[in-house]
């Protein structure tokens, strides 16, 4: 990653040894606050578990997650397009993600998507892409949205299902390891209540801080959290994934 003296965290920060949203309104919406953090959530979980070696962060922005695989991994080289909303200091090279990457094959340990899928107009050619430039035994690390609003306008193309993800992965040569919904009923409706209320001038700011807040203790409490899981199958905010490149025998 170039210019890796000049990272300072952006949307996700450590608090308390935790990987959550930022509280700085210039990195996280405020009304964005509760999803950010449960893919926060899902970064801490699953990153010190799968990343390993050279890693790939494809669609990187300002590379939030950074601090979170750092030191799990050898070197990290960060790719986005020249077009991107966020800053691109970080960047060892730019790439439409919609095209072949100039990239060698089975180059790299581990690939982070995160929050990219969604804005890809040929996902297929990118998951062959993902494909071919992981090593054997490889792994994808990705989130994507589901049941959440149109951002980063006109290039928000996508919303994809649990069960496209898993055909997409395998169809493209992965093996599916995991497919998480992060978040369900409660997230959402909190989300959408959040969003919507800040529109309300003097009293919307805090009235959607608050609600993201009630809902966090909510969803971490023995009831909250049943019900989140009761409701995520069929209400999910989004997914998190994790697949494999597969080994080929050379017979």
């Amino acid at each position: 990653m170039k210019n890796k003296e000049n990272w300072k965290p952006t949307k996700f920060i450590y608090k308390k040894g935790k990987l959550r949203a930022s509280r700085d309104e210039k990195q996280v919406s405020y009304s964005s606050r509760l999803v950010a953090d449960l893919i926060g959530r899902f970064y801490d979980s699953v990153l010190k578990k799968y990343a390993k070696g050279n890693l790939l962060d494809l669609g990187c922005g300002n590379v939030p997650l950074y601090d979170a695989y750092n030191s799990f991994v050898i070197d990290n080289i960060c790719v986005d397009w020249g077009n991107s909303f966020h800053r691109n200091e970080f960047l060892d090279m730019k790439a439409d993600l919609n095209k072949t990457l100039e990239i060698s094959d089975n180059r790299f340990d581990t690939i982070v998507l995160s929050d990219v899928l969604e804005h890809i107009k040929e996902p297929k050619l990118l998951w062959n892409e993902m494909y071919r430039i992981l090593k054997n035994n490889g792994v994808l690390i990705m989130n994507v949205p589901f049941f959440y609003w149109l951002h980063e306008e006109p290039y928000d193309y996508y919303r994809y299902t649990k069960y496209s993800l898993r055909v997409m992965a395998e169809e493209s040569g992965f093996e599916v390891v995991e497919i998480n919904p992060l978040g369900g009923a409660p997230e959402i409706l909190t989300d959408i209540t959040a969003k919507t209320i800040r529109m309300i001038p003097l009293i919307g700011k805090p009235i959607s801080i608050i609600i993201q807040k009630l809902t966090w203790l909510f969803i971490n409490s023995r009831v909250g959290n049943k019900i989140s899981k009761l409701t995520c199958d069929k209400f999910p905010v989004g997914y998190g994934l994790i697949a494999k490149k597969k080994i080929h025998n050379k017979n």
